[in-house]
Formats: structure tokens, sequence, C-alpha cells
């Protein structure tokens, strides 16, 4: 099976869908929103030990409502499940959302991860700036974004470096496009040993988190366990991810995937999903295509899935770039 990415190399390569930014240099932090244009069918899976969810409950496949109009991944532990109520108020002010009699509500299940230890400045008065930082990002969104240190992932960190915001898109033979988007926060390692090769090497496209391929020989120090335990910083984490496709999936079709997604994060960072990591993975389906997969196709997609969540938290890490006070230094200082 061929894989190219997408023109943007994005998640908004799968048509349909739109992300914008909010960042705040002082509290390093910010929130990330990723739009539908049409409601999308949508899943969720979570493997990490430490999860901080908002309206995740509606989208297990025995429930009511089926697709939803936007997700928000954000900084500021359990704070920054106020950057949805942000998104929620700018849907609203566009009549869209889920129709109850004469109300739209617009529904927006978000995720966060824990950076308040991170060198920001956290004193902002009695309320916490989330929901403005969603409002802006939805106002924000378009097909074009940046990754690194921007939105959710600007106060991200991973053992060792400085984490960010990753995102990555494949193009397969049969026209199906798959995107991931991810804000890389984890306990774990990103690159073997103390190397500036990428886990998530195998998967890389050209040169897009560096070319520089697996290491070889593996350095001795690759099945060494490290993670920010074994930095004098604090222990700050959670990966939060979405993978999406425009392929039509029936919502248990979405939950596998977001299940196969998770591949992409053991692929990509080691150790992953421990106690004090709250990974998870979203799916998202927007339909474009009109084209609903076959048996074997679905087996790609889900493969498909998983290498490109990894590869866009290579790019996360990858594209991050310095600030005052990091606890940890970017990926690029290891030059």
């Amino acid at each position: 099976m061929s894989i190219k990415t997408g023109l943007r190399n994005l998640i908004t390569d799968v048509e349909g869908l739109s992300v914008g930014h909010a960042s705040d240099a002082r509290i390093k932090s910010g929130s990330t929103v990723i739009l539908c244009d049409m409601p999308a069918t949508a899943a969720v899976q979570v493997l990490g030990g430490a999860p901080g969810t908002r309206e995740t409950d509606l989208l297990e496949p025995h429930n009511t409502v089926e697709a939803i109009n936007a997700l928000v991944l954000s900084g500021g532990s359990a704070f920054g499940l106020d950057a949805a109520s942000g998104v929620q108020a700018a849907l609203r002010e566009k009549g869209i959302g889920f129709e109850v009699g004469t109300q739209r509500i617009p529904i927006v299940p978000a995720a966060i991860l824990f950076d308040l230890l991170n060198g920001g400045d956290k004193e902002w008065g009695r309320y916490p700036p989330y929901r403005e930082l969603g409002y802006a990002a939805a106002q924000s969104a378009s097909r074009d974004f940046d990754l690194g240190t921007v939105g959710a992932g600007t106060g991200a960190t991973v053992a060792g470096l400085k984490g960010g915001l990753g995102s990555a898109s494949s193009f397969l033979e049969n026209g199906t496009t798959v995107g991931a988007l991810v804000a890389v926060n984890a306990l774990g390692s990103v690159t073997v040993g103390k190397s500036r090769h990428f886990w998530a090497a195998p998967f890389e496209i050209g040169d897009e988190f560096g070319g520089l391929g697996p290491p070889h020989p593996l350095p001795a120090d690759a099945v060494e366990i490290k993670t920010k335990f074994n930095d004098p910083a604090p222990q700050a984490n959670t990966t939060i991810g979405v993978v999406a496709t425009d392929l039509i999936l029936t919502n248990a079709q979405a939950k596998r995937l977001a299940i196969a997604a998770h591949d992409g994060f053991a692929r990509a960072i080691w150790p992953s999903h421990t106690p004090f990591d709250g990974d998870l993975v979203f799916t998202l389906a927007t339909g474009t295509s009109g084209r609903t997969p076959e048996t074997a196709e679905f087996i790609d997609l889900c493969a498909t899935a998983a290498s490109t969540m990894a590869r866009a938290i290579a790019r996360g890490v990858y594209t991050a770039t310095p600030a005052d006070n990091d606890p940890f230094p970017v990926w690029r200082s290891r030059l």
C-alpha cells in the first residue's frame, strides 16, 4: 500500500475541517479547536490513567447524538475545559448546533493536558482565560495553521524536550484521506535514548521531522525507560489527539478507529498510556468522500491512522520553538 502526504500535510487535508489556535505566551498555554463544516461522526478512546474531558459520554455508539460540530484540545488541566464554552459561544452566534425545538446547541467535546508547572505565570485572577482562548481559536480557524509552540501545544513538554502541537496527513491509493492532530505532552520520550532520532522514524514521509531515519546501530541506552521522572522538572503530562478521515463511518467504526490510532502513540512515545498520562484520541469522520470502506480498506484505514498519528507526534516536537523559562530545551538544540 502506497501512502503519500496530502497537499498541506495537515489534518485539514481531510475535506470539511478547519483548525484554529489561540495562545497566551505569559501563561505558556493555549487552546486548539477543530471545526466541522457539517456535523461529523465522532468517537473517543481513552487509554491514559489521568484523563480530563468534557462531553465524551455522548460519543459512545449507544447514545443519542450521532454527530458533533467541533472538538477542542486545550492546555490548562481542568481549567482548560472552559475553552469548549468559548467555542460553543462562537458557533451559537453562527446558528450552528444540534437542533432541539427552537434552540441550537453546539456539540463540542473537549480534552485537556496538564501544563500548569511549565514556567508560565498562572496567576490569572478569578477566572481562567480559556473560555476567551476557545472563542478566539474558533474565530481564527482555517485550512492552514501553524505547528509547534501554538494552541494546545504552547506549554507542552515530553521527557527531556519541549513538546508541541503536531499534525500530518496520509493519502491512500484508493483515494482515502486520513489526518491527525495532536498536542504532545507525554510523560515518556519521543526520541530513542538520548539521540536525535524519533521513535516514529519508520513512518516518516520525506523529511517532515528531520529525515534522520532510525538510529543505526541502536544506541546502548535505547532500552532505558526515560520519563519526566528522570528529570528535575515537575511532571506535567498527557497527549491528546484527533484522527480524521473523509470516509463515511458508523459510530462503532469511528470508535474502532480511535482505538487503532492509539497504536500511533505507542509507536512514537515510550512509554505511553501511563497512569500519569491522560492519553486520548478522538475520531472524526466527515463523510465528504461519499464512500464507505470495505473490510480490507478499513484494516488499511486503521493502520494508516496509527502511522499518521505517530508522524504528527514527531512533528509536534520537531517544530517546537524556545521561550523564556522553559523547563526543557527544544529538539533542535540537539543538533
